[in-house]
Protein backbone atom coordinates (compact mmCIF):
# COMPACT_ATOMS: atom_id res chain seq x y z
CA UNK A 1 0.00 0.00 0.00
CA UNK A 2 0.82 3.58 -0.97
CA UNK A 3 -0.04 6.71 1.61
CA UNK A 4 -0.08 4.38 5.05
CA UNK A 5 0.63 7.46 6.90
CA UNK A 6 -2.48 9.70 5.43
CA UNK A 7 -5.37 8.32 3.33
CA UNK A 8 -4.31 5.03 3.44
CA UNK A 9 -3.80 4.85 6.83
CA UNK A 10 -7.86 3.20 7.46
CA UNK A 11 -7.26 0.63 4.87
CA UNK A 12 -3.91 -0.28 6.82
CA UNK A 13 -5.44 -0.55 10.29
CA UNK A 14 -8.43 -2.98 8.59
CA UNK A 15 -6.60 -5.03 7.05
CA UNK A 16 -4.32 -6.12 9.95
CA UNK A 17 -6.54 -6.82 12.14
CA UNK A 18 -7.98 -8.85 9.42
CA UNK A 19 -4.66 -10.78 9.82
CA UNK A 20 -3.46 -9.80 6.31
CA UNK A 21 0.60 -8.62 5.79
CA UNK A 22 0.69 -5.28 5.03
CA UNK A 23 3.49 -3.85 3.32
CA UNK A 24 4.27 0.19 2.92
CA UNK A 25 5.69 0.65 -0.69
CA UNK A 26 6.93 4.41 -1.57
CA UNK A 27 5.52 5.88 -4.64
CA UNK A 28 6.10 4.34 -7.72
CA UNK A 29 8.27 6.06 -10.13
CA UNK A 30 6.06 7.40 -12.95
CA UNK A 31 5.96 5.98 -16.41
CA UNK A 32 8.76 7.00 -18.94
CA UNK A 33 5.86 7.79 -21.47
CA UNK A 34 3.44 9.85 -19.90
CA UNK A 35 1.07 9.31 -22.73
CA UNK A 36 -1.62 9.46 -19.83
CA UNK A 37 -2.09 5.62 -19.24
CA UNK A 38 -3.13 6.33 -15.34
CA UNK A 39 -5.75 4.25 -13.30
CA UNK A 40 -5.98 2.93 -10.34
CA UNK A 41 -5.37 -0.55 -11.32
CA UNK A 42 -2.00 0.38 -13.02
CA UNK A 43 -1.44 2.02 -9.84
CA UNK A 44 -2.10 -0.82 -8.40
CA UNK A 45 0.11 -3.14 -10.34
CA UNK A 46 2.96 -0.59 -10.47
CA UNK A 47 2.67 -0.68 -6.42
CA UNK A 48 2.96 -4.75 -6.49
CA UNK A 49 5.84 -4.69 -8.65
CA UNK A 50 7.69 -2.36 -6.13
CA UNK A 51 7.24 -4.36 -3.55
CA UNK A 52 8.09 -7.35 -5.42
CA UNK A 53 11.23 -5.75 -6.71
CA UNK A 54 12.27 -4.47 -3.16
CA UNK A 55 15.11 -6.10 -0.97
CA UNK A 56 13.74 -5.12 2.04
CA UNK A 57 9.92 -4.59 2.67
CA UNK A 58 9.20 -1.68 4.93
CA UNK A 59 6.79 -2.24 7.93
CA UNK A 60 4.32 0.22 8.25
CA UNK A 61 4.51 2.55 11.32
CA UNK A 62 2.59 1.57 14.34
CA UNK A 63 -1.00 3.55 15.57
CA UNK A 64 -1.40 3.72 19.16
CA UNK A 65 0.98 5.16 21.47
CA UNK A 66 3.07 6.30 18.38
CA UNK A 67 0.42 8.13 16.67
CA UNK A 68 -0.69 9.69 19.41
CA UNK A 69 2.94 10.86 19.73
CA UNK A 70 2.71 12.14 16.25
CA UNK A 71 -0.18 14.16 16.55
CA UNK A 72 0.95 16.11 19.55
CA UNK A 73 4.04 16.43 17.89
CA UNK A 74 2.32 18.06 14.64
CA UNK A 75 0.07 19.97 16.81
CA UNK A 76 2.86 21.69 18.84
CA UNK A 77 4.87 22.39 15.74
CA UNK A 78 2.00 24.42 14.24
CA UNK A 79 1.33 26.21 17.53
CA UNK A 80 4.94 27.44 17.72
CA UNK A 81 5.71 28.40 14.01
CA UNK A 82 2.43 30.56 14.45
CA UNK A 83 3.66 31.79 17.87
CA UNK A 84 6.76 32.69 15.71
CA UNK A 85 4.81 34.54 13.11
CA UNK A 86 2.58 36.35 15.91
CA UNK A 87 6.01 37.43 17.42
CA UNK A 88 7.72 39.15 14.15
CA UNK A 89 3.98 40.38 13.40
CA UNK A 90 4.30 42.06 16.88
CA UNK A 91 8.09 43.40 16.50
CA UNK A 92 6.59 44.26 12.82
CA UNK A 93 4.16 46.69 14.76
CA UNK A 94 6.75 48.22 17.65
CA UNK A 95 9.16 49.36 14.76
CA UNK A 96 6.40 51.05 13.19
CA UNK A 97 4.00 52.49 16.11
CA UNK A 98 4.22 56.18 17.12
CA UNK A 99 7.15 57.52 18.60
CA UNK A 100 5.56 58.23 22.39
CA UNK A 101 4.24 54.06 22.44
CA UNK A 102 7.37 52.88 21.11
CA UNK A 103 9.36 54.85 23.66
CA UNK A 104 7.36 52.15 26.42
CA UNK A 105 8.91 49.50 24.80
CA UNK A 106 12.00 50.41 24.14
CA UNK A 107 14.56 49.36 27.17
CA UNK A 108 12.03 46.19 27.45
CA UNK A 109 13.41 42.39 26.42
CA UNK A 110 10.49 40.21 24.58
CA UNK A 111 9.24 38.50 26.74
CA UNK A 112 8.47 42.15 28.70
CA UNK A 113 7.28 43.25 25.52
CA UNK A 114 4.98 40.32 24.89
CA UNK A 115 3.62 40.58 28.66
CA UNK A 116 3.59 44.39 28.64
CA UNK A 117 1.17 44.78 25.18
CA UNK A 118 -0.68 41.83 26.34
CA UNK A 119 -1.81 44.51 28.95
CA UNK A 120 -2.68 47.29 26.62
CA UNK A 121 -5.62 48.99 27.60
CA UNK A 122 -7.98 51.78 25.39
CA UNK A 123 -6.63 55.21 25.44
CA UNK A 124 -9.63 57.41 24.55
CA UNK A 125 -7.54 60.77 25.12
CA UNK A 126 -4.93 59.60 22.41
CA UNK A 127 -5.48 60.26 18.51
CA UNK A 128 -7.14 57.22 16.23
CA UNK A 129 -3.32 55.89 15.09
CA UNK A 130 -2.46 55.25 18.55
CA UNK A 131 -5.56 54.14 19.47
CA UNK A 132 -5.67 51.47 17.22
CA UNK A 133 -1.78 50.54 17.34
CA UNK A 134 -2.32 49.62 20.81
CA UNK A 135 -5.34 47.50 20.06
CA UNK A 136 -3.96 45.70 17.43
CA UNK A 137 -0.21 44.98 19.92
CA UNK A 138 -3.06 43.99 22.84
CA UNK A 139 -4.70 41.12 20.46
CA UNK A 140 -0.83 40.24 18.76
CA UNK A 141 0.52 39.77 21.86
CA UNK A 142 -2.64 38.31 23.57
CA UNK A 143 -2.30 35.66 20.93
CA UNK A 144 1.41 34.91 21.35
CA UNK A 145 0.58 34.25 25.04
CA UNK A 146 -1.99 31.45 24.36
CA UNK A 147 0.38 30.02 21.40
CA UNK A 148 2.75 29.91 23.68
CA UNK A 149 0.64 28.37 26.72
CA UNK A 150 -1.22 25.86 23.98
CA UNK A 151 2.73 24.32 22.78
CA UNK A 152 3.48 24.52 26.25
CA UNK A 153 0.77 22.35 27.23
CA UNK A 154 1.36 20.30 24.18
CA UNK A 155 4.83 19.83 25.33
CA UNK A 156 3.86 18.28 28.86
CA UNK A 157 1.58 15.93 27.18
CA UNK A 158 4.39 14.85 25.29
CA UNK A 159 6.93 14.55 27.96
CA UNK A 160 3.73 12.30 29.85
CA UNK A 161 3.96 9.73 26.64
CA UNK A 162 7.66 9.87 26.18
CA UNK A 163 8.01 8.73 29.41
CA UNK A 164 5.76 6.01 29.52
CA UNK A 165 7.40 4.58 26.16
CA UNK A 166 10.83 5.06 26.35
CA UNK A 167 12.06 7.11 29.47
CA UNK A 168 15.54 5.62 29.02
CA UNK A 169 15.85 8.01 26.33
CA UNK A 170 15.23 11.09 28.49
CA UNK A 171 18.18 9.82 30.19
CA UNK A 172 21.00 10.40 27.27
CA UNK A 173 22.50 14.00 27.39
CA UNK A 174 20.83 16.40 24.76
CA UNK A 175 17.49 14.19 24.51
CA UNK A 176 14.95 16.12 25.50
CA UNK A 177 10.75 15.26 25.07
CA UNK A 178 10.86 16.40 22.35
CA UNK A 179 13.78 15.05 20.62
CA UNK A 180 13.07 11.96 22.18
CA UNK A 181 9.64 12.18 20.92
CA UNK A 182 11.01 12.45 16.85
CA UNK A 183 12.54 9.27 17.60
CA UNK A 184 9.96 7.24 18.84
CA UNK A 185 8.08 8.49 16.18
CA UNK A 186 10.23 7.77 13.49
CA UNK A 187 11.58 4.58 15.12
CA UNK A 188 7.98 3.51 15.88
CA UNK A 189 8.73 -0.47 16.88
CA UNK A 190 11.22 -2.96 17.35
CA UNK A 191 11.77 -4.99 15.01
CA UNK A 192 11.17 -2.20 11.94
CA UNK A 193 14.49 -1.73 11.35
CA UNK A 194 17.17 -5.12 10.67
CA UNK A 195 20.26 -3.10 12.00
CA UNK A 196 20.79 -0.11 13.54
CA UNK A 197 22.94 0.75 10.04
CA UNK A 198 19.77 0.78 8.46
CA UNK A 199 18.02 3.02 11.22
CA UNK A 200 21.11 5.03 10.67
CA UNK A 201 20.53 5.35 6.61
CA UNK A 202 16.87 6.08 7.41
CA UNK A 203 17.69 9.39 9.63
CA UNK A 204 20.04 10.14 6.76
CA UNK A 205 23.42 9.94 9.06
CA UNK A 206 25.46 7.20 7.39
CA UNK A 207 28.00 7.83 5.84
CA UNK A 208 28.14 7.81 1.77
CA UNK A 209 31.57 7.54 0.02
CA UNK A 210 32.41 10.49 -2.70
CA UNK A 211 36.04 9.51 -3.31
CA UNK A 212 37.65 10.96 -6.33
CA UNK A 213 41.51 10.18 -7.00
CA UNK A 214 43.65 10.22 -4.53
CA UNK A 215 41.10 12.14 -2.01
CA UNK A 216 39.19 9.12 0.18
CA UNK A 217 36.55 10.92 2.03
CA UNK A 218 33.01 10.35 2.52
CA UNK A 219 30.39 13.36 2.86
CA UNK A 220 26.52 13.21 5.08
CA UNK A 221 23.43 11.69 3.80
CA UNK A 222 20.92 13.72 2.87
CA UNK A 223 18.14 11.42 2.38
CA UNK A 224 16.01 9.80 4.39
CA UNK A 225 13.82 11.19 7.52
CA UNK A 226 14.92 15.36 7.53
CA UNK A 227 13.37 15.46 11.47
CA UNK A 228 14.78 12.29 12.60
CA UNK A 229 17.83 13.67 11.36
CA UNK A 230 16.85 16.92 12.72
CA UNK A 231 16.81 15.18 16.33
CA UNK A 232 20.06 13.64 16.08
CA UNK A 233 21.60 16.76 15.08
CA UNK A 234 20.12 18.69 17.79
CA UNK A 235 21.15 16.26 20.26
CA UNK A 236 24.82 16.44 18.28
CA UNK A 237 25.05 20.02 19.20
CA UNK A 238 24.19 20.11 22.91
CA UNK A 239 26.45 17.14 23.31
CA UNK A 240 29.24 19.09 21.63
CA UNK A 241 28.74 21.87 23.78
CA UNK A 242 28.58 20.38 27.11
CA UNK A 243 29.58 17.06 27.31
CA UNK A 244 33.64 16.79 27.42
CA UNK A 245 33.79 13.24 26.12
CA UNK A 246 32.39 14.58 23.26
CA UNK A 247 34.62 17.21 22.77
CA UNK A 248 37.54 15.06 23.41
CA UNK A 249 36.05 12.94 20.73
CA UNK A 250 35.49 16.03 17.88
CA UNK A 251 39.00 17.11 18.53
CA UNK A 252 40.45 13.41 18.00
CA UNK A 253 38.98 13.47 15.09
CA UNK A 254 40.06 16.76 14.00
CA UNK A 255 43.89 15.68 14.88
CA UNK A 256 43.39 12.97 12.31
CA UNK A 257 42.98 15.54 9.36
CA UNK A 258 39.04 15.51 9.66
CA UNK A 259 37.28 18.93 8.86
CA UNK A 260 34.83 20.21 11.66
CA UNK A 261 31.91 18.92 9.60
CA UNK A 262 33.44 15.34 8.76
CA UNK A 263 33.97 15.50 12.45
CA UNK A 264 30.45 15.90 13.58
CA UNK A 265 29.16 13.62 10.89
CA UNK A 266 30.94 10.84 12.14
CA UNK A 267 29.54 12.15 15.78
CA UNK A 268 26.40 11.96 14.52
CA UNK A 269 26.91 8.48 13.31
CA UNK A 270 27.86 7.79 16.88
CA UNK A 271 25.32 9.06 18.52
CA UNK A 272 22.46 7.16 16.05
CA UNK A 273 23.80 4.24 17.30
CA UNK A 274 23.45 4.74 21.25
CA UNK A 275 19.82 6.27 20.62
CA UNK A 276 19.48 2.76 18.71
CA UNK A 277 20.96 0.43 21.26
CA UNK A 278 18.38 2.41 24.02
CA UNK A 279 15.42 2.00 21.57
CA UNK A 280 15.97 -1.50 21.18
CA UNK A 281 17.12 -2.05 24.83
CA UNK A 282 13.59 -0.47 26.03
CA UNK A 283 11.30 -2.08 23.51
CA UNK A 284 12.57 -5.64 24.99
CA UNK A 285 11.95 -4.40 28.54
CA UNK A 286 8.28 -2.93 28.01
CA UNK A 287 7.70 -6.32 26.39
CA UNK A 288 9.50 -8.65 29.10
CA UNK A 289 6.98 -6.52 31.49
CA UNK A 290 4.30 -6.90 29.51
CA UNK A 291 4.88 -10.64 29.62
CA UNK A 292 5.35 -10.82 33.56
CA UNK A 293 2.07 -9.27 33.20
CA UNK A 294 0.14 -11.16 31.29
CA UNK A 295 1.65 -14.85 33.62
CA UNK A 296 0.42 -12.52 36.64
CA UNK A 297 -2.86 -12.34 35.65
CA UNK A 298 -3.39 -15.98 34.38
CA UNK A 299 -1.91 -17.31 37.61
CA UNK A 300 -4.70 -14.57 39.75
Amino acid sequence: MEGIGSYGAGLAVFLDQAGEQVVEVCRPKRAANRGGRKTDMLDAIRAAKEALTTEHLIQPRLRGEREALRVLLATRHGAVLASTAAINQLKALIVSAPDDLRSELRKLKRPAQIAYCAQFRDRPAQDLEHRMTVRAMRSTAQRVQALQAEAKELENEILTLVRQQASALLGSLGVGPITAAQILVSWSHQGRFRSEAAFASFAGVSPIPASSGLTIRHRLNRSGDRQLDRAMHTITLIRMRLDPSTKTYVARKVAEGKTSRDAQRCLKRVVCRQIFKILERSAGTNSATSKNSLKRLDTT
